[in-house]
């Protein structure tokens, strides 16, 4: 299991997805242009002292990070989105080689990953019409469907302390 930051943005954003990463034992994969510099201090505030903890891998762009050495016969592409048609999170059947990628906090993911992949999820959260969200934030999100993948792919299950 492997949490994929296309594009990210947002310096705090990052930095809560790396302490969630290093918390559950997971890799961090950043992808393509960032919106900061990795030195960046709200990133590393974010992250606090856990950045050691982090398998932290960094990619210049997409077609990298896709023809990486080391890649799983049993890795799918997991593209979040709340605009597109995706299965709702508690429905998705998840395996223990995905890899959960969330877009940049300002456009989502680019046409050319939904292109690369089937597989979508969504989190189902009310609508601005429903008196709800427009969407969530970037590391609340990245929790939520971390959890949701872990339990169900039986990563982490009943009474386990870790994964």
């Amino acid at each position: 299991m492997r949490v994929v930051l296309f594009e990210p943005e947002i310096p705090p954003n990052t930095g809560n997805v790396a302490r969630l990463c290093a918390g559950f034992g997971v890799e961090l994969h950043l992808v393509g242009r960032l919106g900061f510099s990795l030195e960046d201090r709200y990133l590393r505030r974010a992250g606090l002292d856990y950045w050691p903890h982090v398998r932290l891998h960094v990619w210049p762009d997409w077609a990298a990070f896709a023809a990486r050495a080391g890649r799983g016969g049993d890795e799918r592409w997991i593209l979040t989105t709340a605009r597109r048609r995706a299965a709702p999170l508690q429905d998705f059947a998840f395996r223990p080689g995905d890899a959960l990628i969330f877009g940049p906090e300002t456009r989502g993911l680019p046409e050319e990953l939904f292109a690369a992949s089937p597989w979508r999820v969504r989190i189902p959260v009310r609508s601005m019409e429903e008196g709800g969200v427009r969407s969530l934030n970037l590391s609340t999100a990245a929790g939520i469907v971390l959890f949701a993948a872990l339990t169900s792919s039986g990563l982490l299950g009943p009474g386990d302390t870790r994964p």
